[in-house]
């Protein structure tokens, strides 16, 4: 789920590029900036709110966390991009993660991108694919 909408460009490009490579179910929601009604979300699922004041996690370290939830019958990983303002302290509170591509703001298209490659890559780790290389 994503605050703000992607449109057409290479974002959008860059985006549907990698979430056409991922073997599990994708699907993305976007809200406008403000209001527009949440999806409820799906029973034993855990909630990933992408934050630069979240924690910064390897690929590797990242791919372990997805395959955790996977291995204890998480039905859904729903990862949320915040509007312009991020997330407010209930959000936050009620997250099972808040993660960060570092400590710096990312526009929500970049954000929506970089998220998309991790999950590819994540996937892939997982499935021993030679996309991902440890330094």
């Amino acid at each position: 789920m994503a605050r703000g909408r992607i449109g057409r460009g290479p974002e959008a490009e860059l985006v549907e590029r990698y979430l056409k490579r991922i073997s599990w179910p994708t699907k993305v929601t976007e809200l406008p900036e403000s209001g527009g009604k949440v999806p409820p979300p799906a029973d034993n699922g855990v909630a990933i709110l992408l934050d630069e004041k979240g924690e910064q996690l390897g690929s590797l370290a990242f791919a372990q966390k997805l395959e955790s939830w996977r291995d204890a019958g998480k039905r859904e990983a729903r990862f949320m991009i915040g509007g312009a303002d991020g997330f407010g302290d209930e959000e936050r509170g009620s997250a099972d993660l808040l993660f960060a591509f570092g400590k710096a703001t990312w526009p929500h298209l970049l954000a929506r991108a970089m998220l998309a490659e991790q999950l590819w890559r994540a996937t892939s780790i997982l499935a021993n694919h030679p996309y991902h290389r440890e330094g």
